[in-house]
């Protein structure tokens, strides 16, 4: 049975925003804390994910905020930003970012994430993408290799910054998004 086909897929509101700052900084934990300095982890939280940062994040006419619910439970989220700010090595002005991605443990290898991509992909196009980039850890193999099976790949780095804590990112880029079907 796939456990994804229970799940509903829904575009964020600010209504949703204590929720989803309590999974998103639940998430970056589970994925980070046994490998961050808990000082740089305090500071990456409190500066990342608030409920008032959430809030503002959410009315964000330029960000898509896709919730995986389950009942009235979050298990996964992702964001996609209209950018400017893209790294250099994404040549693309109509590049969207997925700029957040996280999933619960639960749904984990249930289908949902590949839901959630798609879902995510039509929604940079209809922010008017036609490529999509990513950043992710370079020390995140299991994550890197999700992106590589949906057709990301790698065209260069950036630095990402927890706290005080300066990480590589490897940057992936999924072209031509809006020729691709989506189920």
């Amino acid at each position: 049975m796939n456990r994804g086909a229970e799940i509903a897929i829904r575009h964020g509101g600010v209504a949703d925003a204590p929720a989803l700052a309590r999974f998103a900084a639940d998430t970056f934990v589970e994925a980070f804390g046994a490998v961050t300095a808990p000082a740089d982890l305090a500071a990456h939280l409190a500066n990342t994910y608030g409920p008032a940062l959430q809030a503002a994040e959410l009315s964000d006419p330029d960000l898509i905020t896709l919730l995986a619910l389950r009942g009235d439970a979050i298990v996964a989220y992702a964001q996609v930003r209209r950018n400017a700010d893209a790294p250099q090595c994404i040549d693309h002005p109509d590049a969207m970012e997925i700029s957040r991605f996280y999933a619960d443990r639960s749904v984990r290898g249930t289908g949902l994430t590949q839901r959630l991509m798609h879902r995510s992909l039509q929604a940079a196009i209809a922010l008017g993408g036609r490529h999509a980039w990513l950043g992710v850890w370079e020390r995140n193999p299991r994550a890197i290799a999700f992106y590589r099976k949906l057709g990301f790949e790698p065209v260069g780095r950036k630095v990402y910054v927890v706290g005080f804590d300066h990480q590589t990112d490897h940057v992936m880029l999924l072209s031509n998004i809006d020729t691709r079907v989506f189920e």
